[in-house]
């Protein structure tokens, strides 16, 4: 694919977020298209955004876990971008005319205090450049018709991010194992999900060194002050107008949300 394809395939994702559409998977209409391309095509979507007035604030990994591989059919990790457009704060509601086919993951959410420039990144640096860890969603939405995505259609689509939702309280690394520590994720009073910081690439510090070093590949770093999303802990919870959504993280915290 040459740059012209990348820039309108980036335009054709933007148009579709602004008008709440979806498309024919990219993967099904350009079976020549590479990763590479994908992420030169979520590229061309975020400048939309950027021009628009947002401004980056961090980044997010996606498809870490076990669960979530499964259920895409993708099976390795991607990375996106998450801007000021996309920030919601703990027990805030989130309108449904923001988003289009939106699932919730639990996460949990590194805070930089220092750049972290790959490669070569280590876990040891990861824990040591974060001022601390939040409990999160990931809002999780698609631009891709009935979530039929390839690796390439969720890069493209900016790895398939819709918003976030960060909870109210800053955990030091030192404080939390953050292999063990147990998620339930509550929808209006249920359990629909479980799991722990395992399930991110066996560890979420694991998860933010992968990101680090492959974009550091890519001459970008993760900045100091940026969030970092680093995975879901389990599986995907689709949701509609009307739920009330609670995520727990032992040793963390908590974080509401709510869909309107």
């Amino acid at each position: 694919m040459n740059n012209e394809q990348h820039a309108a395939l980036g335009r054709e994702l933007h148009d579709a977020l602004m008008q709440r559409r979806t498309l024919e998977p990219l993967s099904s209409r350009h079976p020549d298209i590479t990763v590479d391309d994908a992420y030169a095509i979520q590229q061309c979507m975020l400048e939309h955004r950027l021009r628009a007035g947002e401004r980056v604030i961090g980044k997010k990994i996606g498809v870490t876990s076990k669960a979530v591989m499964n259920m895409l059919g993708v099976f390795q990790p991607d990375f996106g971008w998450l801007t000021d457009g996309m920030l919601y704060n703990e027990g805030e509601a989130v309108p449904m005319d923001r988003l289009i086919q939106p699932k919730a993951e639990g996460e949990i959410a590194f805070v930089l205090k220092r750049t972290l420039r790959g490669p070569g990144v280590s876990v040891a640096d990861v824990l040591s450049a974060t001022e601390g860890v939040m409990v999160c969603f990931e809002i999780v939405d698609s631009r891709i018709r009935d979530w039929k995505i390839k690796i390439q259609d969720t890069v493209a689509d900016n790895a398939s991010c819709g918003v976030f939702v960060l909870g109210d309280r800053l955990v030091d690394v030192r404080d939390v194992d953050l292999t063990t520590c147990g998620m339930v994720l509550e929808k209006n009073g249920e359990i629909v999900a479980t799991g722990a910081g395992a399930a991110a690439l066996g560890h979420p510090a694991n998860a933010v060194a992968w990101l680090a070093n492959t974009l550091g590949s890519h001459g970008i770093a993760l900045e100091a002050g940026e969030v970092v999303l680093s995975g879901s802990l389990g599986i995907m919870v689709p949701v509609s107008a009307g739920d009330n959504l609670r995520v727990t993280i032992g040793g963390i915290g908590g974080c509401s949300v709510r869909f309107v």
